[in-house]
């Protein structure tokens, strides 16, 4: 007789894993220390990185115990796109946690029924990702020119991007009380050396990207120049760096210039900064302080999300990306006036313990979670969702921008 799920031991040889904590620690075993760290990331005192989970434990549900539903409708739209569950997969920059990176999630995704969003930054390029999932978005920081801009809003479009996410919460915050991982700029030789003690006490990792016969490509082929090579990611990076900060007419120009496609801004913590990324032309904001990895001190999106979705809400999509670990955060988030949330570290932590099947018991955990929160709240779907099936305890919301 199979041991029920609750008393697998989450150390076993099994690579299906019940929760996203799981896949964390998983995660956390297989990954050498600096990659993982990466992934750990977070900025100065790590507040807002803690914050982002945290918030969501202050919130409780108001369940009902009779007369429940056996119904369990999670689908929706996001951006246009049909998706089975209000979940899509967040953009994030270089993935050297496993060889197939963005690739593998992508089809994880496309296997779920839910949409991807890539990133500029991301290790493979747009033409490989939107070949393997046809609800791709891609995502752009504000990073060169006018001219480089539309040059590589135009790649993205004829690869199949059917969105674009525009990326602007960031003030470079860059160091950690406990230590920032040690990144190479290059996997050259004289690094492989700097870093094969860590790899050589990380076997499955360091098999994996054996088989391919590479290693980690720190580069972002998605920044790639025409008729040129594809830059680092510490060389991309010091361009944005270098590049004159965007104006709300920048936005807007950027927007026209993408055209009546969706496209989402990508950062938006405040009700007044949410109303003008409306007169901006955006279809929807996501409420989200880039992973807690930006201006130390931000509050969760959770705390944030009521005040933007009632100021904003019936103008433009709004969701939600921070702290999302289980499929009750979902369903918090929705009730709190969200359409769909974003994930980025659980399914890093999902890809690092099991490639892209990983991913998809990730995206199974959260469904699985939706449908049991719902099913306690009496509710058919996540549309039926509302404010009075979440607890919000006093103090809790951060009504910013009023």
């Amino acid at each position: 007789m199979a041991k029920p799920s609750w008393l697998k031991n989450p150390w076993a040889t099994d690579p299906w894993f019940e929760t996203v904590a799981v896949a964390q620690q998983r995660a956390r075993k297989r990954l050498p220390k600096s990659v993982y760290g990466a992934l750990v990331a977070g900025s100065e005192a790590g507040l807002t990185v803690d914050d982002n989970t945290a918030a969501f434990r202050e919130l409780g549900f108001a369940p009902h115990v009779a007369g429940l539903s056996d119904k369990r409708e999670m689908a929706t739209t996001i951006l246009g796109q049909d998706v089975s569950l209000p979940v899509m997969i967040s953009p994030t920059g270089v993935q050297a946690v496993h060889p197939d990176g963005e690739v593998a999630v992508a089809r994880a995704a496309a296997a779920r029924g839910t949409a991807m969003g890539l990133s500029s930054f991301a290790s493979k390029s747009v033409e490989e990702v939107a070949a393997v999932n046809d609800k791709t978005f891609f995502q752009m920081y504000w990073v060169g020119s006018r001219e480089v801009l539309v040059q590589r809003m135009e790649r993205a479009r004829a690869a199949g991007a059917k969105g674009l996410i525009m990326t602007l919460d960031w003030s470079f915050s860059n160091g950690r009380d406990w230590g920032s991982p040690a990144i190479p700029e290059r996997m050259n030789l004289e690094a492989m050396v700097k870093f094969a003690p860590e790899g050589i006490i990380r076997p499955k990792w360091l098999l994996e990207w054996a088989k391919t016969g590479a290693v980690p490509d720190l580069t972002t082929p998605n920044l790639t120049p025409p008729g040129g090579r594809a830059p680092t990611f510490f060389g991309a990076y010091g361009e944005w760096m270098t590049t004159p900060l965007p104006t709300w007419e920048d936005v807007a120009w950027l927007r026209e210039q993408w055209g009546d496609a969706p496209f989402m801004l990508k950062g938006v913590m405040r009700v007044d900064d949410a109303k003008r990324a409306v007169d901006a032309g955006v279809t929807a904001i996501s409420v989200s302080n880039h992973g807690g990895n930006n201006l130390d001190g931000t509050p969760a999106p959770i705390r944030a999300l009521p005040a933007i979705a009632e100021a904003v809400g019936t103008d433009v999509e709004v969701l939600l990306d921070g702290g999302i670990r289980r499929g009750s955060d979902v369903v918090k988030a929705i009730a709190l006036g969200a359409k769909a949330v974003l994930i980025g570290r659980a399914y890093l932590w999902g890809l690092a313990a099991n490639g892209q099947a990983g991913v998809e018991n990730v995206l199974d955990i959260l469904s699985g979670g939706i449908g049991s929160a719902l099913m306690g709240l009496g509710k058919n779907s996540i549309h039926e969702l509302t404010p009075d099936d979440v607890f919000v305890p006093d103090g809790f919301r951060r009504d910013l921008g009023i």
